[in-house]
C-alpha cells in the first residue's frame, strides 16, 4: 500500500535563474533619455477648433467637458475616491501644436503672449504657450461627477475647460488646496487683470440664442464669456484693437458647441448679429471658428 503522493513544487522543474544586478539610474541613463507616454483618456469639449478657446482655465466657468478613459478595467479602480475632491489637475498634450504624434518639431525659444497684445516677446518657458519644447499642458478643472458604466467604462465630467476637443490626456491628479495654493505668488508680466468687453445683441439675437439654449445647458453664459474675452488671435487684436475707431464695424465669427456665432465690433462692445447651426452657416457661405473677418 502506497501513501499519498507528495505535491510537487511549482518551481521544481524550472531551472534556477540568476538574479540580475539592479543598475543605478546613473549607470543606465544620462537623465536626458527620451520617454514615451500613452494617453490614458481623451477629452471631449465644445471647442472643435482652437479659435475661441479660453486662453486660461476657469475663465469660462460654463465651458464643460468629459474625460473618457481608454478601455481598461483598471481605470474603474484607479479613480476610486477621486470624487471626494472638488478639483483635479489634468495633464494633457497640445496635439495640434507642431510635431506629428509625439515626433519632435522645431520649437522657438521666444513667443508673443496674447496678454501683451502680441507686441512683446518673452521666453517660452516664461509663458503658457502651447508651442513648447514638449507640447504638454496642465489645467486645474472643477470636478462635476465621475461615471463608471456596468462594462467598466469610466468618464469624468469637468467644468471651466480650456481644452480642445479630442485632446489626449496623460494623467490626472487631485487638486490639494493646502499644497497647491500660493497666496503670495507673483504673476510676472501677466499681473494686469484680464479685460472683458461688453456683449450686446442685435434685435432678436438674444431670443434666438435662448432658443438654442433650451437643448444646450449653459449656452448663453458660455457664449457671453467667450465673446467678452475677445476670442480673436493676438495678431488681430494688435492690428485692430477693439477700442480703436478704425475697428468699428469689423465682422467676425466663431464656433462653439454645434453653433456659429457672428459678431461685430462696435464702440460700446461686441454685438452678436447672427446665431445659426453649423450646417446652416456653411450653406450661407460662412467660415466658422477661424477668426476671419466676414466680408
Amino acid at each position: 500500500m502506497t501513501g499519498p503522493k507528495a505535491k510537487s513544487s511549482p518551481t521544481a522543474s524550472r531551472p534556477p535563474q540568476k538574479k540580475r544586478p539592479r543598475k543605478k539610474l546613473s549607470e543606465t541613463s544620462t537623465g536626458f533619455d527620451a520617454w514615451n507616454f500613452e494617453p490614458i483618456a481623451v477629452m471631449e469639449t465644445d471647442f472643435k477648433e482652437k479659435f475661441g478657446i479660453p486662453r486660461q482655465v476657469g475663465m469660462a466657468a460654463n465651458a464643460k467637458g468629459v474625460i473618457r478613459f481608454k478601455k481598461d478595467f483598471r481605470y474603474s479602480s484607479a479613480v476610486r475616491d477621486l470624487d471626494r475632491f472638488s478639483h483635479i489637475w489634468v495633464v494633457f498634450v497640445f496635439h495640434q501644436t507642431g510635431g506629428d504624434h509625439g515626433k519632435s518639431y522645431d520649437w522657438k525659444p521666444t513667443i508673443r503672449p496674447p496678454r501683451l497684445g502680441g507686441a512683446k516677446k518673452v521666453g517660452v518657458l516664461a509663458s503658457r504657450s502651447p508651442h513648447r519644447p514638449n507640447p504638454i499642458g496642465l489645467s486645474a478643472l472643477r470636478l462635476e461627477k465621475i461615471e463608471v458604466a456596468k462594462n467598466g467604462d469610466v468618464s469624468i465630467h469637468v467644468e471651466g475647460v480650456d481644452i480642445l476637443d479630442g485632446t489626449p490626456i496623460l494623467d490626472i491628479k487631485p487638486y490639494l488646496p493646502y499644497a497647491d495654493q500660493i497666496p503670495d505668488a507673483k504673476s510676472g508680466w501677466a499681473e494686469k487683470p484680464i479685460e472683458r468687453n461688453p456683449v450686446l445683441y442685435a434685435p432678436g439675437m438674444m431670443e434666438r440664442l435662448e432658443d438654442f439654449a433650451r437643448t444646450r445647458m449653459g449656452l448663453v453664459e458660455l457664449v457671453e464669456d467667450l465673446l467678452s474675452l475677445d476670442p480673436r488671435p493676438a495678431f488681430q487684436r494688435r492690428r485692430k484693437p477693439a477700442k480703436a475707431e478704425s475697428s468699428y464695424g469689423l465682422k467676425y465669427g466663431f464656433a462653439v458647441k454645434d453653433l456659429d456665432i457672428q459678431w461685430t465690433i462696435e464702440a460700446d462692445g461686441f454685438r452678436i448679429t447672427a446665431v445659426d447651426d453649423l450646417e446652416t452657416a456653411k450653406a450661407l457661405g460662412r467660415i466658422p471658428a477661424k477668426g476671419k473677418k466676414v466680408e
